[in-house]
């Protein structure tokens, strides 16, 4: 099917196909919700009103035989920091998408009255249908209600109660492929709330008789696929019995812990105590003793897809060890070191229960699980009480004054409480890696577009695991070179629609890492540098930002980091401002 961009129109409520313009013609994913978003939106505009867009985008690749492929970009401007954002996530949507020959689906203006919609696309048809029925209902009972309404098994994304109700910590739900689960999550950002401003509830993709999308060169892109094919396959951690498969990310819980950098406590200390019992290990043990306990009856997964041909397959079903049932899917590691250690929860099925809640009521974890800590530390609830967390959590769909604010974010509810202590970027919360320990990962989270997130340049790859065998010195303070690297690389890959987790392999095996850029050439048609590529996207970006008033002094982390040395290694994040200014540079 030709490639077409459709534009739904909430203030009248219209639905317009249009060719895609030539000059989007090499750009998928971020590209081109980055891309249409600095052409289209007002960088001084209001997040949530009228003249802020939603751009959910399928990668160059997406849809294809490519391994890992079936990443989905979702844009707009975000109302937790002001600035241009994108969230990424698998489920079925971006394949169905790119299958449709959907290139980027566009939501822009604002309905005039308080009706709620779903946007139904199949290969013959886009329209708005009503979606009263589905207002401030729990996202699990959301997306089966669905499926049952529409047997050719859709893919679903959209906004639960809280972002319906427009709370900034709220992101976008997705489903997964048995539909058990909506925890696939562009979850940061607050783009929830966006879609929320839009009164859409769900997006409901049947992509029946659909076409694959072809290369433009067939052979080139069969021997590119095959080359990372075979990296990824091969490679310790996204390979067959691999770290991520056995473990899933969480995998890297007493990896980090072990590092001294797994933020305890509201980001006091270095090191949990119990680690352990949260992590991907205890996950997999967890798994095993219920397919012991209840056999086929046991829902609990390891080496689960999170899209339809990922073959690194590092998601996981969660069971309840009483009665073999799933509490939630996934149990990622910032998920579980966010609601866990941060909030020093030890206990798997609390962990796994307010994770299943946020997913339910439509809340980024790693935004929840910071706002549980400053909650801990202002003392409206003891650090480690998973019942009472998980109650509070509960609170944020219900509309009441202390759920909405608990559902704005950490940031708000560190204002409202007068703690100081509160982990974030333009913003956003950050994520599960402290960066007074890992120093690249702070130059990443200061001087990322998208505020605290560290998906935007993964110096752990190198800080950590290592790249070929070699472990970059994370307390080196001269990081403004692996992190600018890091971010071009990742917003080139975000944009071609490969999973993020592939840059283990790509990094250590170059055959690897030249069989994705050739996969994407044979896409395209002609050949691009990712790192080239990459740039192009960060500097669109930042015109974006520093036309909605960002500055260098934005590209800062907060004080407390400079002046309360962290445990074990009692440091603190002394990168020089120079060399955080040298990422981007003038």
């Amino acid at each position: 099917m030709k490639p077409r961009i459709v534009r739904v129109n909430m203030t009248d409520q219209s639905i317009k196909e249009e060719p895609l313009p030539e000059k989007y013609k090499t750009f998928g994913g971020r590209a081109l919700t980055s891309n249409i978003i600095c052409d289209e939106v007002d960088p001084l505009c209001h997040p949530l009103g009228p003249n802020n867009k939603i751009v959910i985008a399928p990668g160059i690749v997406t849809g294809t035989d490519g391994p890992s492929s079936g990443r989905l970009s979702v844009g707009g401007k975000s109302p937790l920091t002001g600035g241009i954002k994108e969230a990424n996530a698998g489920g079925l949507t971006a394949q169905k998408l790119a299958k449709l020959g959907i290139k980027a689906l566009i939501i822009e203006g604002k309905p005039r009255d308080d009706k709620w919609w779903n946007i139904y696309i199949t290969k013959d048809k886009i329209e708005l249908q009503d979606g009263a029925w589905a207002h401030q209902m729990g996202v699990y009972q959301l997306i089966d209600e669905i499926w049952k309404k529409n047997p050719n098994k859709p893919g679903i994304i959209g906004c639960g109660p809280t972002g319906q109700r427009l709370l900034k910590a709220s992101g976008i739900f997705g489903n997964n492929i048995e539909n058990s689960d909506p925890g696939r999550y562009a979850g940061r950002g607050g783009l929830g709330a966006v879609l929320g401003s839009k009164k859409i509830i769900a997006i409901i993709t049947d992509d029946t008789g659909g076409d694959k999308p072809e290369p433009i060169n067939p052979d080139k892109f069969e021997k590119g696929r095959i080359a990372l094919r075979d990296a990824l396959l091969k490679h310790a951690v996204t390979g067959k019995d691999g770290g991520l498969q056995l473990y899933g990310t969480n995998v890297l819980t007493p990896i980090i812990n072990e590092a001294g950098a797994l933020p305890t406590r509201n980001w006091t200390k270095g090191r949990f105590e119990h680690a352990a019992k949260i992590s991907g290990e205890a996950t997999k043990e967890t798994v095993d003793k219920c397919k012991e306990k209840f056999g086929d009856a046991s829902e609990g997964k390891y080496a689960h897809a999170c899209h339809p041909g990922c073959i690194m397959r590092c998601s996981n079903v969660v069971p309840d060890t009483e009665t073999g049932k799933a509490i939630v899917s996934p149990l990622e590691y910032e998920s579980a070191w966010a609601l866990g250690a941060n909030t020093e929860i030890a206990s798997l099925k609390d962990v796994a229960t307010l994770n299943r809640v946020c997913n339910d009521v439509g809340l980024d974890t790693i935004e929840a699980g910071n706002m549980l800590g400053v909650v801990m530390e202002a003392g409206v609830i003891p650090f480690g009480d998973g019942p009472k967390a998980i109650e509070l959590l509960k609170e944020t769909a219900k509309g009441t004054p202390l759920g909405n604010l608990l559902g704005s974010g950490a940031l708000a509810v560190g204002d409202a409480y007068g703690v100081t202590r509160v982990a974030q970027v333009k913003g956003q919360s950050l994520p599960a890696y402290d960066p007074r320990v890992i120093k690249g990962i702070g130059v990443t989270y200061a001087t990322g577009t998208m505020g605290g997130d560290h998906t935007q340049g993964y110096t752990i790859a190198a800080e950590i695991l290592g790249i070929k065998g070699e472990v970059t010195d994370k307390f080196s303070l001269e990081k403004a070179d692996l992190s600018r690297a890091f971010q071009a690389t990742t917003a080139f890959i975000d944009s071609a629609g490969y999973c993020l987790f592939t840059a283990f392999a790509i990094l250590d095996i170059d055959e690897g890492f030249q069989g994705m850029v050739d996969s994407v050439n044979a896409m395209l048609g002609q050949d691009v540098d990712a790192v080239e590529y990459g740039t192009a996207i960060l500097k669109r970006e930042l015109e974006f930002n520093r036309k909605a008033g960002f500055t260098k002094a934005h590209d800062r982390l907060p004080e407390f980091f400079k002046l309360e040395p962290v445990s074990p290694h009692n440091v603190t994040f002394d990168v020089p401002d120079e060399e955080l200014d040298k990422v981007h540079g003038d």
